[in-house]
C-alpha cells in the first residue's frame, strides 16, 4: 500500500507533507491546458479541437486508472465523497471549522469527479458528432455546447474556491498542485 510522506516540521512553524505525486500534477495542469485551449483558443470543429478533446479524455481515463493504482492521496479510496464524508464535511463548515485535509476534501473530491465526468461527456459528444449517425445533429451539438459551458463555469468555481479555501485554511492549494507539497499551520485545531 502506498503511503504519503510523513509530515515534516519546518522552521516557520508550518508542517509540510508531500501530497500530490508528479502524475497528478501533470494530469491537472495538462487537463487545464486542454480545456482552456479548446474553449477559448481553438475553433470548434477544427482538427486541433478534436485532437485536444481526445487528449483531454485520455488524460481523464489515465487519471481514473491512477485513482486505483496511484500514490496514497491519488487513490479514490483516500477521498471518495461518500454521503457520510460529505455530511461531516458540510457540518464542520457550517460550524465554522476548516479542517485540514491531506488530499481532497469531500467537496473538492465531488468537484474533481464532476469535472472529470464533464470532460468525458464532452469527449463522447464530440466524437458522436464525427459519426455518420450524428453528423450535423443539433441535439448532440447542443449537448456538447452545454457540457462545455457547465465545465467552464464549474472550473471557474473550482479555481475561486481553491483561492478562498487557501485563505481560510492558510494552506496554499494552488502552490501544492504545482509543487506537490501541502504546507499547513502547525496549530493542532487545523489538523484532521
Amino acid at each position: 500500500m502506498h503511503r504519503g510522506a510523513p509530515a515534516m516540521h519546518l522552521p516557520d512553524s508550518d508542517l509540510a507533507e508531500r501530497v500530490w505525486d508528479p502524475f497528478v500534477r501533470v494530469f491537472h495542469w495538462s487537463l487545464v491546458s486542454c480545456v482552456v485551449l479548446n474553449f477559448f483558443v481553438i475553433d470548434d470543429g477544427e482538427t486541433a479541437h478534436q485532437l485536444i478533446g481526445y487528449i483531454a479524455s485520455g488524460l481523464v481515463l489515465a487519471r481514473v486508472i491512477w485513482g486505483f493504482v496511484g500514490s496514497a492521496h491519488a487513490r479514490f479510496a483516500d477521498f471518495f465523497p461518500t454521503p457520510a464524508r460529505l455530511r461531516a464535511h458540510l457540518a464542520a463548515l457550517r460550524g465554522g471549522q476548516h479542517t485540514f485535509h491531506r488530499g481532497h476534501s469531500p467537496l473538492g473530491a465531488l468537484m474533481m469527479l464532476t469535472l472529470m465526468a464533464l470532460v468525458l461527456g464532452l469527449g463522447v459528444s464530440g466524437f458522436l458528432q464525427t459519426t455518420d449517425a450524428f453528423w450535423g445533429d443539433e441535439r448532440v451539438q447542443n449537448i456538447h455546447e452545454r457540457l462545455a459551458s457547465i465545465l467552464i463555469a464549474l472550473a471557474g468555481l473550482h479555481a475561486a474556491v481553491a483561492i478562498v479555501i487557501s485563505r481560510l485554511e492558510r494552506v496554499n492549494l494552488i502552490a501544492a498542485m504545482i509543487t506537490g507539497v501541502k504546507r499547513r499551520p502547525a496549530d493542532p485545531s487545523q489538523q484532521g
